[in-house]
Formats: C-alpha cells, sequence, structure tokens
C-alpha cells in the first residue's frame, strides 16, 4: 500500500485499519490505540467491531485508551489479549457534561499482552521524586508487620527517582487540539511508550487522529507506524509530522 506520509522514522496511511493492518502485514513492538469509545451520538464515535483481535496477530502488548464503560460494554472483544494494568490519565478539566454524575476529569488506559508476561518488554519509567521539608537522601524502613509479607528491614541510598505512578496528570489538549480526542504527548504518551516499547522499536497506532502518538513515538526515539480512516486528520497528522519544529504537546 502505498503511504499517506512517511519519512525515516514515522509511516502513515489512510484507511480502516482492519483493512489496512492486515494488508501491512506488520509486526510491531507495542500498540498505542485509541479508538471511539461510542458513549456519544456523534457521526464518527462508533466502535470498530473485531479490532482488537485483528490488532493481536501485529504485536503481543498493546496500551489502549477507554472508560470503564467501555471496557465492560467491549470486554469480549479483548478475548485474544491478557490484562497486565490500568493507568489513569487525570486531566485538569472535565470533558462530560452531564448534571447527575461525578465530574468525569479521568480517562483510563489499560495495558494488554499475549503470550509469557516474561517475553514482554516493560521498563517501566522512573520520574523525580518529591522530598519533605526535610529533604534526605538516605532513610532506612523498618520490618514489615507479618500480615503485608517476609521483607525485612532494609537501609537504601535515594537516588532521587522514584518509580512512575499510576495515575498520571497531564493536561488536556482542549485549546491547542487537532483532533476532538488528542492524547496530550509529553506527561502521557511518552510514559507509556516508553515503559512498553524497547529504544529503536516499532510502535503502531491504528487510529492515529491527529499523530500525537506518531510524534511521541518519534521523539522518544522509536519507530511508528499510523492508520488513520478520516482523510481530514490524515492531512493534519501528515503536517503536523513534517513541520520543522514538532508542537510540544
Amino acid at each position: 500500500m502505498d503511504p499517506y506520509y512517511a519519512d525515516d522514522e514515522v509511516t502513515l496511511y489512510l484507511g480502516d485499519m482492519r483493512e489496512v493492518l492486515p494488508a501491512l502485514a506488520v509486526q510491531a513492538d507495542l500498540i498505542v490505540a485509541d479508538p471511539p469509545y461510542a458513549e456519544t451520538s456523534l457521526a464518527w464515535d462508533r466502535w470498530p467491531e473485531g479490532w482488537p483481535t485483528i490488532a493481536a496477530a501485529h504485536a503481543r502488548s498493546m496500551w489502549c485508551f477507554g472508560s470503564m464503560r467501555m471496557f465492560l460494554q467491549q470486554r469480549d472483544e479483548f478475548a485474544a489479549w491478557k490484562l497486565s494494568q490500568d493507568v489513569v490519565w487525570e486531566k485538569h478539566n472535565g470533558s462530560g457534561f452531564a448534571r447527575d454524575r461525578f465530574r468525569r476529569v479521568h480517562e483510563t488506559a489499560t495495558h494488554w499482552y499475549r503470550g509469557p508476561w516474561s517475553a514482554v518488554y516493560h521498563d517501566l519509567p522512573r520520574v523525580p521524586a518529591t522530598y519533605d521539608s526535610k529533604g534526605r537522601t538516605v532513610s532506612a524502613r523498618a520490618a514489615r508487620p507479618p500480615h503485608t509479607g517476609t521483607i525485612g528491614a532494609a537501609t537504601y541510598s535515594d537516588d532521587g527517582l522514584r518509580l512512575a505512578r499510576s495515575v498520571l496528570y497531564a493536561q488536556s489538549m482542549q485549546r491547542s487540539a487537532i483532533h476532538p480526542t488528542e492524547k496530550p504527548v509529553a506527561g502521557l504518551l511518552q510514559h507509556l511508550i516508553t515503559y512498553a516499547c524497547p529504544p529503536g522499536g516499532l510502535v503502531l497506532d491504528p487510529f492515529a487522529g491527529s499523530g500525537s502518538t506518531l510524534d511521541a513515538a518519534r521523539q522518544s526515539g522509536r519507530l511508528a507506524i499510523g492508520i488513520e480512516a478520516d482523510e481530514r486528520y490524515c492531512e493534519a497528522a501528515a503536517r503536523r509530522l513534517s513541520a520543522l519544529t514538532l508542537p510540544a504537546a
């Protein structure tokens, strides 16, 4: 197939991923998917039936964005995958307009894998620590009580880094967004990509939208392939990716 856009690191195709992906016959290190959640009456918000099964033939590791409602409604579609964990993206502002429910200021990203977990690449990012007023760099841990396990007392030297938390805060893209469901690169996509795709590996985005995942993969030192069904967003993503100065988010 002829790409809609291509450079040395990113290739973008126009079309339905259910038709394009099998034709590409590609094996990726990681899929990052942000499918329509099918939670509104908007014309574009329609679940592409069967896509998780198709995706399973092209990677052993996948991040998928969604809501709890979406994952419960579509749970049978993920039968080819095993769930490893979920990460919450906390936004600075909500996107819901319901007046009888909690204001929705988060989305969920679930990590799925196939085969043995030991064979799936995973390298949790470490982030700068937040210190208290004492600013200590060496601390001691007392032995845990019996009901929490058998880990004994220990002393460690603080290197200033901590494992990234499962709740990631990143401002949403409401004002600068190219696509209505665009995800931020810094603080979100780059964390997910560096966790689950080795340096120099290949990231596949079957719902590329504005190209934010492709941008994040390239900035993280990975290769990327994207597929987008709407030519308007294919064109917008191509302009974004071909710009000499990449957007900061």
